[in-house]
């Protein structure tokens, strides 16, 4: 059966929001205590939270299963630890995944003293449960300075991109110039499409105007022209998921 074309614009101020000690965080799906049996994902995709996080703060050691985690930073840095024995700082440009697997136990803090860190975390659905936990990081700036979407993460084997355990999903990004125009993903394998818009903003066709924070949920309805606002330009963030 033929998936039905559908286009569900979410604006910004319409997202769950928890603001609790140095955390403001801005959730696209139901996370925590806030939940909507009608919002829970899109796609295989879980979780979008978009999170600032005051100097000297962030989560504490807690721990994660069977589940592919993809973090993004806008400004800022993010220091990760985890049971595995990986560290590493996050900062703009630079891809994060953790495969959590059979079980993993990590920490996410600021480690600046006076600057906030701005990022997106994301969760998606792993293709097999109770793999062996992972951690990668790969920094893909240059490939983003050549504008357009870029492969951030991809169970697809892309090239230049860090790998997820889900064959049936790829983050894409771009941090596009403005009036640049790049087309949304439409792949028939995978139909369901999240866009969302990191900074700046942009105009969908079929969708119209969106400003940082709004997202769109794309069913069978990809292979529109996105083009970033003329004076803003934007960083996207694009899932493509089956």
């Amino acid at each position: 059966m033929k998936t039905a074309s559908k286009i569900d614009l979410r604006r910004s101020a319409a997202r769950f929001h928890t603001k609790l000690g140095g955390l403001d965080s801005w959730h696209s799906f139901s996370f925590g205590e806030h939940y909507d049996p009608d919002n829970t994902h899109h796609g295989l995709l879980l979780v979008s939270n978009d999170d600032i996080v005051l100097p000297k703060k962030g989560f504490a050691t807690h721990p994660h299963q069977n589940m592919e985690i993809v973090t993004w930073v806008l400004d800022g840095e993010l220091e990760h630890r985890d049971s595995e024995g990986h560290h590493g700082v996050i900062y703009p440009g630079l891809a994060q995944s953790m495969s959590a697997g059979t079980g993993i136990w990590h920490s996410e803090m600021n480690p600046s003293a006076a600057r906030d860190v701005h990022f997106i975390q994301m969760w998606v659905t792993p293709d097999t449960d109770g793999i062996k936990p992972g951690y990668q990081q790969l920094d893909i700036s240059k490939e983003l300075g050549k504008g357009g979407l870029v492969a951030i993460a991809s169970g697809r084997g892309h090239d230049a991109a860090i790998a997820i355990k889900q064959k049936d999903a790829v983050l894409w990004g771009g941090r596009l110039k403005p009036g640049e125009a790049v087309q949304v993903p439409d792949a028939p394998d995978a139909p369901h499409v999240h866009l969302y818009i990191a900074k700046g903003g942009a105009e969908l066709e079929g969708a119209g105007p969106l400003a940082a924070g709004d997202g769109v949920r794309l069913t069978a309805a990809g292979g529109r022209r996105l083009t970033a606002d003329a004076k803003l330009g934007a960083e996207v963030l694009i899932w493509e998921t089956k």
